[in-house]
């Protein structure tokens, strides 16, 4: 093996939609370093100083102390944040103008975990990444001959991102709201906590765990949505919110327990702000476009680079009020905006903060519930839901053959039980295959970046329809194998 990209290969660690990922028994040590070499040398040569933060995963702290080894032999200064949410990690290596590393394995299942490089501007693209596999690997023994190392904490990361927010929305402008926080393990409930306190909500804590609990917000479980209904009712709500396990994709209910879809939580921070170009994935709800048909948007594939990919050529046309966002409900800050007199500045990566205190904060300006929000937007609803544990290879073949063969994609649309008279008007192969049918249904199929899972994505005029979509795809689509 000569290159980090041959030892990747053979160790099945790989870039995903967004960071490095693999089981955590393939995440050796000396892996997590050459990863984190290669990063220094190639893509940041300048770096002094390096921020490093982590989640709850119990792999989380071990794979860390790997990362901080190549930095050390390398000799970089070391600013170990701890545990924090990953945009508030990536801030503060923003504001010093340092490059970051957050050790996570986001969503994705606990046997597994990865990490997430960041420059002084933000996260790596895809052509970073490409630069980062091609790095020769050299002959290392530091790691066998080192002891480990203590390295003080330094808490200013989440002071900083703190005052991100309090310094742009008034202090009890949450008075009276009865807000749940669905703890589970996310590394950002306590600063979530923290913030709706001190904006003067009544904070009802729920379901903090020990144990590290993998949420998806884009496929919310059968088993949180009940939970949040239930909750929702016995504790009088006006939201529940929370976030995936790093905290940078937000899960946010209405005052009923109705978890709300990440993309609709975009469009509804992007009316917030005042955004004028918007980029985000082709996966995302089509009432974007509808909603405001003179907003300039830009579909990528699936991912935040790709996402920031597109903010960048946007931003070229525009200079200012540029957002994306996925439909994880991450929101990615492109430019300068101003809230309530002071000023938002950029954050090229996912974030949940900003869009569960824009939410809560249109309701209160509008003085309307978080439900009447969502439904003045256009009444467009999409659905998602994976198939676990399918092999990348299996989902490779389902999705290439169904391109290939129009007489398949005929056959997939039979058993969906979708009409006959209906026909594809449309396929789109920017991120798997998303085919656009005449009654304006969309279904999209992809292999998913970060873990060995097939996902549907559905889009149509009413929720129950989206829903038995993706079910019934999912149920029949293993016949294509």
């Amino acid at each position: 093996m000569t290159t980090l990209n041959e030892l990747s290969k053979n160790n099945e660690v790989n870039f995903g939609t967004s960071g490095v990922r693999a089981l955590v028994e393939n995440l050796s040590p000396i892996i997590c370093y050459e990863y984190t070499r290669a990063f220094l040398t190639l893509v940041c040569p300048t770096a002094k100083s390096i921020a490093i933060g982590i989640d709850l995963r119990p792999s989380s702290t071990s794979i860390a102390e790997a990362i901080m080894s190549a930095a050390e032999d390398l000799g970089i200064n070391i600013i170990y944040c701890g545990k924090l949410p990953t945009p508030a990690l990536a801030y503060f290596a923003m504001t010093l103008e340092i490059p970051a590393i957050m050790v996570t394995g986001s969503h994705i299942p606990f046997d597994r975990n990865g990490f997430k490089f960041y420059t002084p501007k933000g996260e790596i693209t895809k052509a970073h990444e490409k630069i980062i596999l091609s790095s020769p690997l050299i002959d290392n023994n530091s790691l066998k001959k080192r002891t480990k190392q203590n390295y003080p904490l330094d808490t200013a990361a989440l002071k900083i991102f703190k005052e991100r927010y309090t310094s742009i929305f008034p202090k009890s402008f949450l008075a009276g709201k009865r807000i749940g926080v669905y703890e589970h393990s996310s590394v950002a409930r306590d600063i979530i906590k923290s913030l709706l306190s001190h904006f003067g909500a009544e904070v009802i804590s729920l379901e903090r765990t020990s144990t590290f609990v993998p949420i998806d917000t884009e496929a919310v479980s059968k088993e949180d949505q009940i939970k949040a209904l239930n909750w929702s009712e016995e504790h009088n709500l006006d939201a529940i919110v929370s976030t995936d396990g790093d905290g940078d994709r937000p899960l946010i209910s209405d005052e009923n327990g109705h978890w709300l879809r990440g993309d609709i939580v975009g469009i509804l921070v992007s009316q917030y702000l005042g955004a004028t170009h918007i980029s985000c994935p082709i996966n995302a709800n089509t009432a974007l476009e509808l909603s405001s048909p003179n907003l300039k948007t830009l579909r990528t594939r699936i991912g935040s680079p790709y996402v920031l990919e597109g903010m960048e050529q946007l931003a070229k046309q525009a200079g200012s009020s540029v957002v994306g966002y996925e439909a994880n409900g991450g929101v990615l800050i492109g430019s300068n905006f101003e809230i309530n007199g002071a000023q938002l500045n950029p954050l090229a990566t996912r974030d949940s903060i900003l869009p569960i205190l824009t939410i809560l904060a249109s309701s209160v300006e509008n003085k309307i519930s978080i439900r009447k929000l969502v439904n003045r937007l256009p009444q467009r609803f999409t659905s998602s839901d994976r198939i676990k544990n399918i092999s990348n290879e299996q989902s490779q073949n389902i999705i290439s053959g169904l391109i290939q063969n129009t007489n398949d994609q005929c056959k997939l649309l039979n058993l969906i039980g979708i009409n006959e008279t209906v026909s594809i008007r449309s396929l789109n192969e920017v991120d798997g295959l998303r085919m656009q049918l005449s009654n304006n249904m969309i279904i999209h199929l992809r292999q998913s970046g970060n873990a060995p899972e097939l996902r549907c994505y559905s889009e149509t005029n009413d929720q129950k329809t989206s829903d038995t979509i993706v079910t019934t795809a999912l149920e029949q689509i293993t016949c294509f194998l």
